[in-house]
């Protein structure tokens, strides 16, 4: 398989189903954002994440899934797909994971300014683009499975808790505002 297909040659690409669409279509904004999350993600495993390290590859492989629910809007590719499926348990697993980052964290008095170690930063930026995906997402029209969303708020919450618990292990002093 080649990796070009000149396809999107003139600013067009598939949606799962094959619909035609603008490669500016707000479903293609929704779910690049999701790819950028990925990335920057990965960015921050190059990094090094310790102990955590696990789990952010467990939510890629979740972003995966639900950049490929966002694809497609007749939802014909969830019932084929197991592996695109994003379930209930998936954003219990989030909070679990968020409760015992926080167990081993200094409480928080205040707001902290983004930074830190090089993984502790790009954990922040990560949290910035789940929450502009997260506006993306609510606004696609038809709609997409609630709990999606569900699972990328609870997500921009996980990744500023990871993005403390790495900067904490990493003894990088937090910068209160």
């Amino acid at each position: 398989m080649k990796i070009y297909t000149r396809t999107g040659d003139s600013g067009e690409t598939s949606l799962y189903g094959g619909a035609r669409v603008r490669k500016d279509a707000p479903r293609v904004a929704a779910y690049g954002d999701i790819d950028e999350l990925n990335a920057w993600l990965g960015l921050a495993r190059a990094h090094g994440l310790g102990e955590v390290d696990a789990d952010v590859v467990q939510i890629q492989r979740d972003l995966f899934a639900i950049g490929a629910q966002i694809a497609d809007p007749s939802e014909k590719l969830v019932a084929s797909v197991t592996k695109a499926i994003v379930r209930d348990a998936d954003v219990e697993r989030l909070e679990q994971t968020i409760d015992r980052c926080e167990a081993a964290l200094p409480p928080l008095r205040n707001f902290i300014l983004a930074g830190g170690s090089a993984a502790g930063a790009a954990l922040h930026v990560a949290r910035t683009v789940c929450r502009r995906a997260e506006r993306r997402i609510v606004a696609l029209d038809p709609p997409v499975d609630p709990l999606l969303l569900r699972y990328i708020n609870r997500l921009s919450d996980l990744l500023f808790v990871l993005a403390r618990s790495v900067n904490h292990r990493a003894g990088v002093s937090e910068i209160e505002w």
